[in-house]
């Protein structure tokens, strides 16, 4: 396959017309015509990252968060992000971001389903039946304690903040990933007892819980770093004879079908 095909493939499920306004998703470094056998997914372009996928030998790059937001006004290995971009041309590295687009089409159904909620609804609309975050019901009740430590559980990850009364009973779950205090609002007014989010600030959480919400912050990355196997699968069995590699590696073998 060559990087136009996949990109196609991608934009199928996660069509780029999702993303919010401010944000910057597609294809960011490289060739659309360069062959592409070999896949690496992740939550960032780190300098870390790079030098996975290419100890991988992998054609392209797939990260959650555009490594590129501002005008990039020079390209020097003095800059941070001058010098992944110097790498990247160098290895003739594609490098493809998703990022509201698929907080939009597969970030919120992945939260949605991890803490196993139901009856669900859009938390944030941005684009008609669409948008950011989801609000659900859990099967039975628990109290706040119990509730975080089923985030914690089912995020898999070591630790959440807990903000409000640990005996508050639980029914009806707000989840909004990466950086989501700009929902608690939005959460409250759908009726929501918690919301499960990362980055809130000290004076965010106590604001929240005097308002009658709890939040449970699990963290940026503890609410997103399922991106990077997520849509290594996705790739697997969209992109041809692709087939799925432990560490959110896709293997791409050319095929003259159809891989739908």
């Amino acid at each position: 396959m060559i990087c136009k095909e996949v990109m196609r493939k991608l934009e199928e499920r996660w069509n780029p017309s999702y993303a919010l306004e401010w944000d910057n998703v597609g294809l960011l470094v490289g060739r659309e015509e360069k062959e592409i056998k070999k896949i690496f997914t992740a939550l960032d372009a780190t300098e870390e990252t790079i030098a996975q996928a290419l100890e991988f030998g992998a054609d392209l790059l797939i990260t959650h968060h555009p490594m590129i937001f501002s005008p990039v006004k020079k390209v020097t290995s003095a800059d941070f992000i001058g010098r992944r971009l110097i790498t990247m041309i160098q290895a003739d590295l594609c490098y493809y971001a998703m990022h509201t687009n698929f907080d939009v089409k597969g970030m919120a159904q992945l939260n949605q389903e991890c803490l196993g909620l139901t009856d669900c609804e859009v938390l944030e609309e941005t684009a008609p039946g669409e948008g950011i975050g989801r609000v659900g019901a859990l099967e039975g009740t628990m109290d706040l304690k119990q509730f975080a430590g089923k985030v914690r559980n089912d995020f898999e990850i070591p630790d959440v903040r807990m903000y409000g009364d640990p005996a508050a009973i639980i029914h009806r779950v707000a989840v909004s990933s990466g950086s989501g205090k700009s929902m608690i609002r939005g959460a409250i007014e759908k009726g929501a007892d918690v919301i499960v989010t990362g980055d809130v600030d000290y004076h965010s959480a106590i604001d929240a819980v005097a308002q009658g919400i709890a939040v449970i912050d699990a963290g940026h990355y503890g609410t997103e770093y399922g991106t990077g196997n997520y849509v290594s699968g996705a790739c697997g069995r969209h992109c041809q004879s692709a087939s799925s590699v432990p560490g959110g590696v896709v293997a791409a073998e050319r095929s003259g079908e159809d891989g739908t």
